[in-house]
């Protein structure tokens, strides 16, 4: 997701949820559609929780739970469609040249790394629709997809929920530092996961 589109979509959802009951549902839905589609506002939704958490409108375990939740179904929606649907849906839904660029970064990843790398595109946006879809259409098996996923996507969840949790408030007028704080992050976890999978192989 572009920054403007980031910014646009994290001042809609403090304004449009806070406080609310609907809060909860809002955030693991959009975290749900953003693992399938890429365009959602998933990474934005979960700090602006975090946020409204250190600010005592929200529960943080409930902002963790509702984004764990819905990063578990979306990247089990999105295996499902690469291990049912294949090619077609392929086609459909990685139109642009940069997508495709992510898809077959992603199955090469898997196929070279396997869990490891579902672990670091968790914390990549749009690298981790594509690596669960790949999974799907390459055949992984799913109980193992499904524990790495869920490893996979509780370290997501409380690593943005807290990041606006306790960025609190500096995080409402500069995005940029949590984008940039899940950059590194995301480099930061393929990094040791990469090594602790050699350490293994060795």
């Amino acid at each position: 997701m572009s920054l403007p589109l980031a910014v646009a979509a994290f001042d809609a959802l403090k304004d449009g949820v806070g406080g609310s009951l609907w809060a909860y549902p809002a955030l693991f839905g959009a975290v749900s559609l953003d693992s399938v589609l890429p365009v959602a506002p998933g990474e934005a939704a979960v700090v602006t929780g975090g946020v409204l958490a250190a600010d005592g409108e929200l529960s943080i375990a409930a902002v963790f739970a509702a984004s764990m939740l819905g990063g578990i179904l979306g990247d089990n929606v999105s295996y499902a469609l690469g291990a049912v649907l294949g090619r077609p849906a392929e086609r459909r839904l990685f139109t642009s040249d940069r997508s495709r660029e992510r898809l077959d970064w992603a199955r090469r990843q898997l196929r070279e790394r396997g869990g490891v790398i579902i672990l670091a595109a968790r914390f990549v946006p749009g690298g981790r629709t594509a690596t669960t879809f790949s999974a799907g259409t390459l055949e992984m098996p799913w109980r193992r997809f499904f524990a790495v996923d869920a490893l996979a996507a509780a370290l997501w969840a409380a690593y943005a929920s807290l990041l606006g949790y306790f960025g609190g408030s500096a995080f409402t007028e500069n995005l940029w530092k949590p984008l940039l704080a899940a950059t590194i992050v995301g480099l930061v976890v393929a990094t040791l996961a990469e090594v602790a999978r050699r350490m293994t192989s060795a």
